[in-house]
């Protein structure tokens, strides 16, 4: 039965305007029954606002990188250095709580890892560490620089980025055109 516009009996329109629900329940002679029904829906109307605001606050960080292959091993980006796609990355991370999460990401097309990840505020990353795993690109194999990992703290806000400096990794053998 509808409380707005025209009320709808089973075999004829009552073109009356709609009664409240309080004269509409005397009306249909069910008042008692359905009292306490309505006493637990306006509980919980009133209730609702305050059981979201004590829900636990989401908290979303993320953390991204890039792979690169320097081919010249000459420490510097040029035009004979590319991305590396499909290279493994992982992520360590301690939360507030000191739980140890590990990530494991890849590279895109471009070269980009990312790792996201959403949970409670008080839960959230503390401090992280990104480090290369392995380069599938058949010729640059060898992980430059000679450092194992970049450790760092997260102290960002939620919804926001922590880009990681590149890793970099160098053919085995160096080209002729380098020199």
């Amino acid at each position: 039965m509808s409380l707005t516009g025209c009320n709808r009996t089973q075999n004829n329109i009552d073109r009356r305007p709609a009664l409240s629900t309080k004269l509409l329940l005397q009306r249909n002679g069910s008042h008692g029954k359905n009292k306490s029904t309505m006493g637990k829906l306006l509980i919980a109307i009133f209730l609702f606002p305050f059981l979201i605001a004590c829900t636990v606050k989401a908290w979303t960080g993320e953390i991204h990188g890039r792979v690169v292959c320097d081919v010249c091993a000459d420490g510097s980006v040029g035009p004979e250095d590319h991305v590396l796609e499909g290279a493994e990355v992982a992520v360590l991370c301690i939360t507030k709580s000191g739980e140890v999460l590990n990530y494991q990401a890849f590279t895109n097309s471009r070269g980009i890892y990312t790792v996201a990840e959403t949970m409670p505020e008080s839960e959230r990353w503390d401090a992280c560490l990104a480090r290369p795993i392995s380069s599938f690109h058949e010729h640059c194999t060898h992980l430059g620089d000679g450092f194992s990992g970049v450790k760092f703290g997260y102290n960002h806000l939620s919804g926001y980025s922590h880009a990681v400096r590149p890793f970099v990794y160098r053919p085995v053998s160096i080209p002729m055109y380098c020199a």
